[in-house]
């Protein structure tokens, strides 16, 4: 299974604007910008890194701005703030193979409670059937909030193989008896997960 860290070794030069949040948003019509300009009204925005290899939301915020953004961390951006389900989307060649809902609480972006298996069909982006095209990736996986695209990784959901169809994390701390009708895993990352009930 292909890792964010193998794809950032493995990604053709043409390709890298999709790994960037902020070109992505800017493709899609968001409204968005780098820290440093400044945003067309006060409201709440989602403040993250432009790249972030390690994933899972880490760097990400909700910040009310009123203004300017000069006091938001370099290599940052901004972004209008959308409310919404959050899927996970896995496409083989172009085609949807996956669909995944995953609800967290809403004071975190790092922390999921769970990602269970869904049937909700969305179209494949048309700012990437060149690279779909170019066959360089059997898999990209889109993420989305409602039907806004805002991130894009060329590998597949490492989570859902196998014939998974619920994964809840379990971060250190947290209890490794099952809940009825899943099994614990071990499956620690970085981030403080140490495994998962399954399903």
């Amino acid at each position: 299974m292909i890792s964010e860290a193998d794809v950032w070794k493995i990604v053709h030069p043409d390709d890298m604007w999709a790994l960037d949040k902020l070109i992505v948003a800017r493709k899609c019509g968001h409204i968005c910008g780098p820290v440093g300009t400044s945003v067309p009204k006060p409201d709440y925005y989602i403040v993250r890194p432009c790249v972030n290899a390690q994933g899972l939301g880490l760097g990400a915020a909700k910040v009310w701005i009123e203004d300017t953004t000069k006091h938001l961390p370099v290599g940052h951006f901004w972004c209008e703030w959308f409310d919404g389900e959050h899927y996970s989307v896995d496409y083989n060649l172009g085609i949807q193979r996956l669909c995944v809902k995953g609800t967290k609480p809403e004071d975190t972006f790092t922390k999921w409670s769970k990602w269970e298996k869904v049937q909700h069909p969305i179209p494949f982006p048309e700012m990437l059937l060149d690279i779909v095209s170019s066959r360089r990736y059997s898999w990209i996986n889109c993420e989305y909030i409602g039907d806004k695209l805002i991130e894009i990784h060329f590998r597949r959901n490492p989570d859902f193989i196998n014939g998974i169809s619920s994964f809840i994390p379990v971060w250190e701390g947290n209890s490794t008896i099952p809940p009825d009708g899943y099994v614990y895993i071990e499956y620690p990352d970085i981030h403080g997960r140490i495994g998962a009930f399954v399903k």
